[in-house]
């Protein structure tokens, strides 16, 4: 049980190309396995986490691999959300401050790791990846889930902003940790 939780950090990673190539396709039924696994690899990062403390098991490897596994699935979901035109206008600003957030935040931590002073993930940061989990998954579907349930991209897109707020906002609270020792 050791490697659980770097597996399953590495699976994220593994079902980012099929849903790249479901999303492409831009059908129904290559909507829904997108979703599918879109929340299989969703799930396993907080099932990492789980994995991580239930066995007490904690790697050099995982602690490099998981935030940066996090922010690729993220990316690359976004970026795929803009591609195929999902996100357009006001959507894009918000997937631009999404990213933004995400490589300020991972630089900070590099910049301030060999000085040993970390920045731990906030409870409300917790919040913003669950909101932002939950919503990108409804975009995933995006239009073809809306003749299903008529708000599923409207779902998406509200999740979506208040993802961006709590980004913004985390973002600000760990930029304010971090400039104390820069």
């Amino acid at each position: 049980m050791r490697h659980l939780p770097n597996s399953l950090t590495l699976g994220r990673l593994i079902v980012l190309p099929p849903i790249i190539g479901l999303m492409m396709m831009e059908t129904l039924w290559a909507s829904w396995i997108a979703l599918g696994l879109y929340i299989i690899g969703a799930l396993t990062d907080w099932l990492d986490g789980v994995a991580a403390r239930y066995y007490k098991v904690q790697s050099p490897f995982g602690t490099f691999l998981d935030p940066i596994a996090d922010k690729i699935f993220v990316m690359t979901i976004l970026l795929m959300l803009a591609a195929n035109g999902t996100l357009h206008g006001i959507w894009l600003i918000m997937a631009m401050l999404i990213l933004t957030r995400e490589f300020l935040i991972a630089g900070l931590r590099e910049f301030l790791g060999p000085k040993n002073i970390q920045v731990p993930v906030s409870q409300l940061g917790k919040w913003k990846t669950t909101i932002q989990m939950i919503g990108l998954g409804f975009l995933v579907m995006g239009r073809f889930g809306d003749p299903i349930w008529p708000y599923t991209t409207m779902v998406g897109l509200t999740g979506l902003t208040i993802a961006t707020v709590l980004t913004v906002w985390t973002g600000w609270q760990y930029l304010k940790i971090g400039l104390k020792h820069i």
